[in-house]
């Protein structure tokens, strides 16, 4: 079953920068708020900076697989937004995947197995 839905307010969006914390590493900056629910809600945001219209569409594509796969080992009822730094430019899929993992266990949302 899936965990989570897609983030897609402008009014939830800047909730989750105002008031929730983030982190961030050398490719993503991942910003996280409790939602009581019992879902997450992901939202993706890839400025120009990161490139032209077909970069940034297969960065958010890249981003959405990388968090539907690690759906399972993500903990419940948060409101996560990535945001892609210019970096991201290029990458493959398994340093995405890397660096959405590793912001995942520095906001401690990762389910110990």
């Amino acid at each position: 079953m899936k965990s989570s839905i897609s983030l897609k307010k402008n009014h939830d969006f800047r909730l989750v920068y105002n008031r929730g914390k983030s982190i961030a590493n050398r490719l993503i900056v991942m910003f996280v708020l409790p939602n009581g629910l019992g879902m997450n809600r992901v939202g993706y945001s890839v400025s120009k900076k990161v490139g032209k219209s077909v970069v940034r569409s297969r960065v958010t594509r890249l981003l959405r697989e990388s968090m539907r796969l690690s759906e399972k080992k993500v903990k419940t009822g948060f409101d996560i937004i990535i945001l892609a730094r210019p970096s991201c430019n290029g990458i493959g899929f398994k340093e995405i995947e890397s660096a959405v993992l590793h912001l995942v266990g520095k906001h401690n949302l990762d389910l110990k197995e």
